[in-house]
């Protein structure tokens, strides 16, 4: 039998506890602000979108339209920022976990080895031909390595993680980020359009998405417009794509460690390797949620709920993306990292569309 706690252990670990619920409560109400915005736009997006009676009309695509004008006429509060942060971070992460419950692994063997490779062609394509390109365009090596590893594997996150090797200064990293945010916004208003001109059936189409659209939001927002297949594929196929980022991160530490450009002093052991590259969670999430549906078969409320929750966190971090999208960082370093960018995403969606209809 342990002892009893002392007094003073006693004292010490209400301390400890009351510490850890007032820091709870403060983490719940910086996040307050910004994650009740998000949800008022995406809640506005579907009074829109049942106003406008047009059932092809996305309310992801509202959502962030939204989002994006509010920023140009009232800037948000510096108090929204962490809800944003978290809006478009974490919920956007849960949504897509929930979006596990809508597929199976039958489902998912359907995309089959042709998927992976048209994915694995057009990501490694993108890479270096976009490095390529930043050179002939006379672009800083860094941000055209960031403007590469957002364009080719999955936006924002890849651009942040590629930076822990590449260690571009802060503005190129903002650059980057608002360069494939901008870019993968068109995407959405785009693909649908050119999809339903050239007669691409739904599951190419979710592949195409899947395999050439930045960001993952961006990917479920014009996958979303295709239909339910267009999203289970589009959903499977950029989550192959995010799957690719340690891969390439890993690749680059190694390379530039061996081309002496870490700053670092190589014969330590801290800078010997590149920097550890974690496992999305969302995806090991996604894939356990995959599991689980096909092991058990779902009562439909709960398949039902699930979806729609899915597409309500889903508008809410779109809509926070709009908040967050600042077009005046594309100014700061001038129309050559933007042009590259638009080079780059041109590039991507056509290899993915060919390789797709070859």
């Amino acid at each position: 039998m342990s002892p009893a706690p002392t007094p003073t252990a006693a004292v010490a670990t209400h301390r400890k506890r009351s510490s850890a619920r007032r820091g709870g409560l403060v983490a719940t109400k910086r996040i307050l602000p910004g994650l009740a915005l998000s949800f008022a736009i995406a809640a506005l997006a579907y009074g829109v979108v049942a106003a406008s009676g047009l059932s092809f009309l996305s309310p992801l695509i509202v959502a962030i339209v939204l989002g994006m004008v509010g920023r140009l006429i009232i800037r948000p509060p510096i108090a929204a920022e962490p809800g944003l942060q978290f809006a478009l971070r974490t919920v956007l992460r849960f949504a897509i976990v929930l979006l596990g419950l809508q597929l199976t692994i039958a489902q998912v063997i359907s995309v089959g080895g042709r998927g992976v490779l048209i994915i694995l062609a057009t990501v490694i394509a993108c890479f270096f031909f976009t490095r390529l390109a930043g050179r002939l365009l006379g672009v800083d090596r860094k941000l055209a390595e960031l403007i590469a590893a957002g364009t080719s594997i999955c936006g924002a996150s890849a651009i942040l993680a590629t930076n822990t090797v590449t260690r571009g200064s802060d503005e190129d990293v903002a650059y980057a980020v608002a360069c494939v945010t901008l870019f993968g916004s068109l995407s959405m208003i785009l693909f649908p359009m050119i999809a339903a001109m050239s007669g691409m059936g739904s599951d190419d189409y979710g592949l195409w998405t899947g395999a050439a659209i930045h960001e993952v939001a961006q990917v479920l927002a014009a996958a979303f417009q295709g239909g339910e297949q267009a999203l289970e594929s589009g959903t499977i196929a950029k989550l192959s794509r995010v799957m690719l980022l340690a891969p390439l991160v890993l690749s680059l530490g190694y390379w530039a460690a061996w081309r002496g450009r870490a700053r670092r002093d190589l014969s330590s052991a801290e800078a010997a390797g590149p920097a550890r590259v974690p496992m999305p969670w969302f995806v090991l999430g996604f894939l356990a949620m995959v599991a689980l549906n096909s092991a058990i078969a779902l009562p439909e409320s709960v398949s039902t709920a699930a979806s729609a929750a899915t597409s309500i966190l889903l508008a809410a971090a779109m809509a926070a993306m709009g908040l967050m999208t600042d077009i005046g960082k594309l100014k700061a370093k001038g129309l050559r990292p933007l042009a590259l960018g638009a080079v780059s995403w041109v590039f991507i969606s056509v290899t993915a569309f060919v390789l797709i209809a070859v």
